[in-house]
């Protein structure tokens, strides 16, 4: 019996001494495998650079500048390698970041009140995103590398700057996979030839992605004169430096329009990185269609390409798995949130999201908006962004999701 009771206290001490051994080991191997380390940049010297007051709400570095225009917007613009322009633009708008970030944290609270969930959730993030800079470009690595140099350092208990910063850029695409597009409604259209009132493509969107009234305050129109690339313009926020409307000098535009999409499992390039890439490389619909292609995404999105060399407008049509390009080289082309290829339109979920969602109704909305004027000008065009009413001027009530 003596002999029974040594030999079962000594499993019991071997157990919990290789369980801890697990445990200890697991652990290393956990925190080890989320850490993103930044990029290496050999040419630090950006850093130094001093941030200059020219008057209210107006800074400059070297030829970057930032102010606060008459119209209310925020303009920025910023030029150099990737680096440079991640360093000028995190110094140059550090207090609209830090504003952001605080509305952005502010709101995942309110969603998620538990200290210890919020805890719980920051880890899993961190183990789903922990290989996302390996399907993200260097370039864009370097850049948010640069921006998060300036970075609050309020929030480092979330994490380090980098790898928080580089986190946010997925967090449209993992809100809009887990909400079923519920907040992510955006409405696009293109009017072009007999329906335009020049006679040249003319492009609308409604960005609809909300995180709170604080996070959609101050929004800011940047312009980029990149070393590689073309030039182009885009509206963004602090502290981000991904696309979701913007045009560049070829007069080639892109909008996103999240379509339904699978929860994601596992790290991709996240979308608005994706549209940054075609916004910063494509001059045509074809040079568009073939960067989207080459890179895996976390979701599904409609990517509406508007194209002067082209003069036309298509929708690439992209999911974690595939790719396809919608182009009906039509005068009036919609982008609504469900999918209008060959290839996607009869697939499970694209039906189910047609059933489920508003964006059908909106499809029809827009449609019989565009129909109600001759050609469409930017007035025209302004003012069907703005219907507040539903299908046959029905009143739908502020805030229903079926709204334009």
């Amino acid at each position: 019996m003596s002999k029974y009771r040594f030999t079962f206290k000594k499993f019991l001490k071997y157990f919990f001494s290789t369980l801890l051994i697990l445990i200890i080991g697991f652990s290393i191997y956990f925190f080890q495998a989320i850490k993103m380390p930044p990029p290496k940049v050999t040419d630090r010297s950006s850093l130094k650079e001093k941030r200059e007051t020219f008057g209210t709400n107006f800074y400059g570095i070297k030829n970057n500048r930032f102010r606060k225009s008459e119209s209310g917007l925020y303009e920025l613009y910023i030029e150099g390698n990737a680096f440079e322009r991640g360093v000028y633009n995190g110094k140059l708008t550090a207090e609209l970041g830090k504003k952001q970030e605080d509305a952005f944290v502010e709101e995942i609270k309110k969603m998620i009140p538990s200290q210890r969930l919020l805890n719980f959730m920051k880890y899993m993030t961190a183990w789903f995103n922990r290989n996302m800079d390996e399907y993200v470009p260097q370039e864009y690595l370097e850049e948010i590398y640069g921006v998060s140099e300036s970075a609050s350092k309020d929030y480092l208990y979330i994490g380090d700057n980098y790898s928080r910063i580089l986190n946010y850029h997925a967090a449209h695409d993992i809100g809009h996979a887990v909400q079923n597009v519920a907040k992510v409604g955006c409405t696009s259209f293109s009017c072009n030839h007999s329906k335009s009132a020049d006679g040249h493509l003319i492009i609308g969107r409604n960005f609809d992605f909300y995180v709170g009234d604080k996070f959609a305050e101050d929004k800011i129109v940047t312009f980029y004169n990149p070393n590689k690339g073309y030039k182009f313009v885009e509206i963004t926020w602090g502290g981000f430096i991904g696309t979701v409307s913007g045009m560049n000098d070829q007069g080639l535009t892109v909008t996103l329009n999240a379509a339904k999409s699978e929860i994601p499992f596992s790290s991709a390039d996240p979308i608005s990185l994706i549209a940054r890439e075609i916004l910063q490389y494509a001059g045509n619909i074809n040079e568009a269609f073939e960067i989207a292609k080459k890179r895996k995404s976390f979701v599904s999105e409609a990517i509406m390409i508007g194209s002067a060399e082209d003069d036309a407008t298509a929708i690439i049509e992209k999911t974690p798995n595939d790719c396809a390009l919608y182009y009906p080289k039509s005068d009036i082309v919609i982008g609504p949130n469900h999918f209008q290829s060959d290839k996607f339109k009869n697939t499970e979920l694209n039906l189910e999201n047609i059933k489920e969602s508003s964006s059908m109704y909106r499809y029809k909305r827009m449609s019989e908006l565009i129909g109600s004027y001759d050609t469409i000008g930017y007035r025209e065009a302004a003012n069907i962004l703005r219907n507040k009413r539903g299908l046959h001027d029905a009143n739908i009530g502020m805030g229903n999701e079926k709204n334009i």
